[in-house]
């Protein structure tokens, strides 16, 4: 897995590439906890497009960063999502929670 953080119009933009799963879930915990602590932003846009899969350690990192940013009246966003890792949100309802979107540009005008 590769992160890339960038920031854009008040968010944090998280670009994920490979692999969300078990055995990179904390490191990507630390990037963009470190990455939100760093800018002082309260809202995140996580791009899937190169994502091929996602596991349950990744949902929970995922919602653990939701949880963060919400209470401090924060909004995620999520982009890009590919069919597979699209169908793994809907299964375990992060579509309920996370406004997602078929591009970044999509994303960030909406928001």
């Amino acid at each position: 897995m590769v992160i890339t953080t960038a920031v854009k119009q008040g968010f944090l933009i998280v670009r994920i590439s490979g692999e969300l799963d078990m055995h990179v879930a904390d490191e990507f915990r630390r990037q963009v906890d470190n990455a939100l602590d760093t800018t002082g932003l309260k809202n995140i846009l996580l791009s899937f497009e190169d994502v091929t899969f996602i596991d349950s350690s990744g949902l929970g990192v995922i919602l653990g960063r939701y949880k963060r940013i919400s209470t401090s009246g924060g909004k995620m966003l999520a982009a890009c999502l590919q069919p597979q890792v699209a169908k793994i949100f809907e299964l375990a309802g992060l579509l309920n929670i996370i406004r997602t979107y078929d591009s970044e540009t999509e994303a960030l005008e909406c928001a």
